[in-house]
């Protein structure tokens, strides 16, 4: 859809915005703390996949993280998964990307 899109456009066809000022918050009235930091929380696996190298071989894992899309999911080294969550690989079954069958904990 965006292929056809010209990456390039002219300044000239930029126009001014009119903000409506009854729409901005002050700052002061929202009150973020300087600690205030986001952490992400693993929901699910969703998929797995093993890339094969030259010399070894690497599982990933499909992560689908708390508020975010399906499509939004990221493929994450299986290692540091199992380290950070280890609870997610006792019982739970894994899909392998390409085939129909699931694979139980490695």
């Amino acid at each position: 859809m965006l292929a056809a899109a010209h990456p390039v456009f002219h300044i000239f066809m930029l126009k001014k915005c009119m903000g409506d000022p009854s729409l901005i918050i002050p700052t002061e009235d929202i009150g973020i703390k300087d600690s205030l930091s986001y952490e992400e929380i693993l929901v699910q696996i969703v998929d797995r996949q093993v890339r094969k190298l030259r010399t070894k071989e690497v599982a990933s894992v499909k992560v689908l993280w708390r508020n975010q899309f399906v499509e939004e999911a990221t493929w994450e080294a299986e290692e540091d998964m199992k380290k950070i969550y280890p609870y997610l690989f006792d019982l739970e079954e894994i899909p392998v990307q390409g085939t129909n069958s699931l694979l139980s904990t490695l």
